[in-house]
């Protein structure tokens, strides 16, 4: 039996439908991290669950029992907004505790919790420290400790990272995939960050404009998104209408482009990720602009014929911009998507 189960969930504001039949389901001690642009539905799907939005339609299930007419606080789910909502008037042991009073947790029972959750969190002993003198990280940290105190069966994070700088981000996305995985948690996330889902989840579900797009572990949807508009959303540009013939080349706006062996014939789409665009090849094109990334720069091409090109090269190997090269393609970082638009984009 499935922890959480939505069946053809629909949500609206007013003439506006935030979710369209959603299905979902989740095991216990897994964590799906819902990634979306704003206004894909994905925080509508978290108030829904969570009971503080009522759905138009569908049900929702925890533990197999429908949650129609369960109010929120009596669903057993814990909540974890981006903005931390830390009450400013209590210090640190006061809002992780603030849970366990309304649970009326014995007092000396609610002080090994806090003093418990603060060690898992890497805050010890930070029990009478104000809430005003943490820092961004700190404070999520608190929020955290706050919502697992009642150890709910489900946690659910509202763009957990989001207000945190980059470097700090990626890291505490780590140490959260391990402590949930220690703690045996059962977590559902929204935010719009693919590296902070693809560091946090064990399955990612992308939506688009209230309904899944595409479903899958973290490399399954990276190395094969569904559709044009779940490549572009995951940072891919290099997409083209093309028909595959039978001789394993696509014929597209750049020339023909080798594809993986057993890709059927017809029409399609293509995305050449950047380490598939090769220097050295047989179709020209110009430097337009360089973009370093740490251990790769991407190049901006502006091909002889096609749309522009991103290409990822080594630093030592980066031509300069204005620089003229040749071009060509790997077929293993070639994927054919649908033929049909996906992302509002025409085909060829």
């Amino acid at each position: 039996m499935s922890l959480l189960e939505l069946s053809g969930v629909r949500a609206s504001y007013g003439r506006r439908t935030a979710l369209h039949a959603v299905d979902l389901r989740m095991a216990a001690h897994e964590t799906v991290c819902v990634l979306g642009p704003s206004g894909s539905g994905k925080s509508t799907l978290l108030r829904v669950v969570a009971g503080l939005t009522a759905p138009d339609g569908g049900t929702v299930r925890l533990d197999g029992r429908d949650q129609a007419g369960v109010p929120p606080h009596r669903r057993g789910v814990g909540l974890m907004f981006q903005d931390h909502q830390l009450f400013p008037q209590r210090d640190v042991g006061g809002n992780i505790a603030f849970g366990l009073r309304m649970h009326r947790v014995p007092a000396a029972e609610a002080e090994r919790r806090v003093a418990e959750l603060l060690e898992l969190v890497g805050l010890p002993g930070a029990q009478r420290r104000p809430v005003s003198g943490l820092s961004g990280g700190e404070q999520q940290r608190v929020a955290l400790a706050r919502a697992l105190a009642p150890r709910p069966r489900l946690l659910m994070l509202d763009e957990p990272l989001g207000q945190l700088d980059r470097d700090l981000r990626e890291r505490l996305a780590v140490e959260l995939r391990q402590l949930f995985r220690r703690l045996g948690t059962t977590v559902l996330a929204v935010t719009h960050d693919q590296g902070e889902a693809f560091a946090l989840a064990d399955r990612v579900l992308v939506m688009r404009e209230g309904r899944v797009a595409q479903t899958g572990s973290p490399l399954e949807v990276w190395q094969r998104p569904a559709d044009a508009f779940v490549a572009r959303f995951l940072g891919f540009r290099n997409i083209a209408g093309a028909r595959v013939g039978a001789d394993g080349h696509a014929d597209t706006p750049w020339g023909a482009v080798p594809v993986p062996d057993g890709t059927p014939p017809g029409p399609c789409r293509v995305l050449i990720r950047p380490p598939g665009v090769r220097l050295g090849g047989a179709l020209p094109a110009v430097v337009r602009a360089r973009t370093f990334r740490g251990d790769h720069v991407l190049l901006h091409l502006e091909p002889e014929r096609g749309p522009a090109l991103e290409a990822a090269c080594r630093p030592a190997a980066a031509p300069a911009e204005g620089e003229a090269v040749g071009v060509g393609f790997d077929a293993a970082e070639v994927v054919t998507l649908p033929p049909g638009d996906g992302d509002g984009a025409s085909t060829q």
